[in-house]
């Protein structure tokens, strides 16, 4: 009997030693103004950049896909590492360091070595989102921050723009995260730009593409040149977080083939339709999504660090 209890102990030391869980209040006495800092630095950032919301998000996302949300992506290169700012999903896309940059250093100011890149970039997401008009979550705390990163771990783990259907479902998959998740992730779509490299083979070798706007996005996305020029990827309500992103994919108006390959006689058809036509369902599964995105492999304990500046290891 004896042993019996001595192996139950064991167990339950076991959970709760590699089972660490984020918690919303894990700052709530070190750190206590931390939410009101991040959001003012956020909405600062947004309020003379509107497009900087998108960025911000597509951050974390970024981060969080690339051995878990740990503020790799954050990491300039090295001598002992390439980091994931010039991989191919990154290079000369990305943004919104800067932002981090300040939000930290003021965060530094109030509560210096105590709040980690990875927990500020996750509550930037979220308030961008809020702030252009998005759902709220959740967001659980307590991340602490990587030593390395990689740049071919970031090529081989950021899905691409020109992913067919089945291999976004498999990259999600690999991150624990669900068809619902794909389908509503995607909805963060509603707000940003992409460049046209990205988007050239979609309107040039595709055949599901309204016409019109077939030839618009043509007029702009030449078949060589112009690589670097921005088009919406909602060509409506770009600085708006609706679910029309969801009614362009029904009207085959959508920016990435990735995006199209969402709605294109497939399982996820019935998804998009709904969220097309109901914006609280969306807003719902997106919130949900993103709960579970943030959650993707933390560092916690005594893993990683607390870094000090967000670009360099301490």
């Amino acid at each position: 009997m004896a042993s019996y209890y001595l192996l139950l102990l064991v167990l339950v030391g076991a959970t709760a030693a590699s089972g660490a869980e984020l918690c919303t209040d894990f700052y709530s006495c070190s750190c206590p103004n931390l939410l009101p800092i991040v959001k003012k630095g956020v909405t600062k950032a947004v309020t003379k950049e509107p497009r900087m919301g998108a960025s911000l998000l597509r951050l974390h996302f970024h981060d969080c896909f690339v051995n878990g949300c740990d503020a790799s992506i954050l990491l300039d290169d090295t001598r002992n590492f390439i980091g994931e700012q010039t991989a191919a999903a990154n290079n000369q896309s990305a943004r919104g360091f800067n932002v981090i940059d300040d939000i930290k250093a003021n965060v530094e100011k109030e509560c210096p070595g105590v709040v980690s890149c990875a927990d500020i970039l996750a509550l930037a997401a979220r308030d961008s989102v809020v702030y252009l008009g998005g759902p709220s979550w959740e967001v659980g705390l307590g991340r602490r921050d990587s030593t390395k990163a990689s740049r071919s771990d970031a090529n081989n783990s950021i899905p691409a723009p020109f992913f067919s259907l089945k291999a976004l479902i498999q990259n999600f998959h690999n991150q624990g995260l669900s068809v619902t998740d794909l389908v509503a992730l995607s909805g963060a779509h509603t707000i940003g730009l992409a460049q046209c490299k990205n988007f050239r083979a979609h309107i040039y070798n595709d055949s599901n593409v309204d016409p019109s706007y077939r030839k618009f996005l043509q007029s702009k996305c030449p078949k060589s040149g112009n690589d670097n020029i921005h088009e919406p990827l909602d060509d409506q309500t770009p600085i708006h977080f609706d679910n029309l992103y969801f009614q362009n994919l029904v009207r085959k108006k959508a920016l990435l083939h990735s995006d199209q390959e969402l709605f294109n006689g497939s399982s996820t058809d019935n998804l998009v339709r709904k969220y097309s036509t109901n914006t609280a369902a969306f807003f719902e599964d997106f919130a949900k999504g993103m709960v579970k995105l943030s959650n993707i492999k933390p560092l916690t304990g005594s893993k990683g660090q607390i870094r000090i500046n967000c670009g360099k290891v301490n």
